[in-house]
């Protein structure tokens, strides 16, 4: 029976010796403290990012609108200048430059590719020379 109580003391003894190096333990609660501040950190920063994506699409949104009310604006000023000064000779017309219908109906600019910085087909510079000695 003796044997009995000891083994109950010693399983209390373990129980409340963890309890209390869980619970006592500076660094513990300093590591329970830091994780919790490190989640809230990681909840701002999703948040964060989210309202920043939020901010780049309506922004997008804006930028496109603002390009089509641009080209509706000078698609009408070219027009109403064709109408108004047709004596007018093409490059005094500040307005010079005319869309094509499709362009016009596309509501789009016309795509202007760069410059290619490199030639059609192969210059020669580094072919070797078949010369034959005579």
């Amino acid at each position: 029976m003796v044997w009995v109580y000891a083994l109950i003391g010693l399983v209390v003894g373990l129980i409340i010796g963890a309890l209390a190096m869980r619970y006592g333990n500076k660094t513990m609660r300093q590591q329970d403290a830091i994780k919790a501040e490190l989640d809230t950190k990681k909840e701002e920063l999703d948040t964060y990012r989210n309202e920043l994506v939020s901010h780049f699409a309506r922004s997008a949104e804006l930028l496109d609108n603002m390009a089509k009310d641009y080209r509706q604006l000078y698609q009408h000023m070219a027009k109403s200048s064709n109408e108004l000064m047709p004596d007018m000779p093409v490059q005094d017309n500040p307005f010079n430059y005319r869309l094509s219908e499709s362009e016009a109906a596309n509501d789009q600019s016309p795509i202007k590719m760069p410059p290619r910085d490199y030639s059609e087909g192969a210059s020669g510079l580094f072919r070797p020379t078949d010369k034959k000695d005579d």
